[in-house]
């Protein structure tokens, strides 16, 4: 099952995660204090950038009956929303950019280029995710309440499916982050006030016009009898920016490494505690400058998750002080390359849909589940990093013995 005590499972006294959590904040005052010319000229080449790759890729669809129009319209369309998606509205929502106090770029006025109202998303993101990260029942995250990803979920027969669920979920990704925070099925139960539902259906709703208006009505049109090419552009661009950010997020949180935790980790949780849950729960992957700057910076999804507020073009130099605490503190540093991260998680999401009698490990200590218990026998003197290790070889030696 989940990690119920987080101490224990880190092999770290209170004044460990206290000396920790110190550091931590530390190293965010750091940043915080450097704030300035570099950060506001990254942010305005962003923008720029975005600006360019949609007036071209648009104008590119002007001529979109021609193949090699369509094609050039649709990448640079493509990479467009994802920079928007990615590296402005994510981070621009989390308020990384509000020390400005520019209101083009605050948390409060900006709406994205995707079907989610904004406000939908900085309550199911900001809000319960980043708070309640990787708790199983309050992070609703944890398998977007449509796939199982820990064993701490019972098996129903519906999970079966789930192999399907993913490959849809990933193609209608921003449709999937849409309706998360309006919890239809709660509204349906009865569970969650109409006076509430209801004002926020409408609210998507709205959005759902503009965009649906803009991307396959508007633009198309614009382009006069290349109406259907340039639909089918549009199209294409919004499931590539759809699958790329699926890619992104899910190889940030659910690859093996990316623990989950129970409620009971929550009662009396310290700023120290808090931040070894962001630690624990997160993961990254290896990215080149390019790759890091199309994934919103979210190849460095742990040190995102410990400083969601602090401007994304930072977090790469943050990965460096985040190691050598790790190191420090024998620490699991959990990262690997963008296609190994992915293979563990679309391992984790096949194998959870059969019933648990069909799976090996046990429920304390499996790839995609883990607890305090996966360590009985082992010598309590190590630290975390190397206890993994231990428990890794021991279970290699029982399945040999099979």
């Amino acid at each position: 099952m989940a990690i119920t005590d987080i101490n224990e499972y880190a092999h770290l006294t209170d004044a460990d995660v206290e000396a920790l959590g110190a550091e931590l904040d530390a190293l965010r005052r750091e940043i915080e204090a450097d704030r300035g010319v570099r950060d506001v000229t990254y942010l305005r080449r962003t923008i720029l950038a975005h600006r360019v790759l949609e007036v071209a890729g648009r104008l590119a669809l002007l001529g979109s009956h021609r193949r090699s129009l369509w094609l050039l319209g649709t990448g640079a369309l493509a990479v467009a929303k994802i920079i928007e998606n990615m590296e402005l509205g994510h981070n621009v929502m989390h308020g990384q950019w509000d020390w400005m106090n520019d209101p083009e770029v605050h948390s409060t006025t900006w709406e994205w280029d995707m079907v989610c109202a904004s406000p939908h998303w900085k309550h199911s993101h900001n809000y319960i995710h980043h708070k309640y990260t990787n708790v199983v029942g309050m992070d609703h995250d944890v398998g977007y309440k449509i796939l199982r990803v820990t064993r701490d979920e019972p098996w129903e027969p519906r999970r079966a499916l789930q192999p399907l669920f993913n490959v849809i979920l990933a193609a209608t990704f921003e449709w999937g982050i849409g309706l998360h925070d309006l919890a239809l099925k709660e509204v349906i139960q009865g569970e969650k006030p109409k006076e509430v539902a209801i004002p926020q259906m409408k609210e998507f709703g709205r959005k759902i016009g503009k965009q649906v208006a803009k991307d396959y009505v508007l633009f198309p049109a614009l382009t006069g009898p290349n109406f259907r090419h340039t639909l089918t552009a549009n199209l294409t661009a919004n499931l590539i920016r759809n699958l790329w950010a699926y890619v992104v997020i899910f190889c940030g949180h659910f690859p093996d490494g990316a623990e989950k935790f129970t409620v009971d980790t929550l009662e009396d949780e310290t700023q120290g505690q808090w931040y070894l849950r962001q630690m624990l729960g997160s993961a990254n992957f290896h990215a080149g400058p390019a790759m890091a700057f199309m994934s919103g910076n979210l190849c460095y999804q742990i040190e995102h998750h410990l400083y969601p507020d602090l401007p994304s073009n930072r977090l790469a130099d943050i990965s460096v002080r985040v190691r050598e605490l790790c190191e420090k503190y024998d620490l699991p540093y959990t990262t690997g390359s963008l296609w190994v991260q992915y293979g563990k998680t679309l391992r984790t999401i096949n194998k959870l849909a059969l019933p648990d009698r069909f799976l090996r490990d046990t429920a304390d200590d499996a790839p995609e589940t883990a607890s305090e218990r996966r360590f009985a026998g082992i010598d309590k003197a190590l630290g975390l990093r190397s206890a993994i290790a231990e428990a890794r070889r021991r279970r290699r030696l029982r399945r040999r013995a099979r």
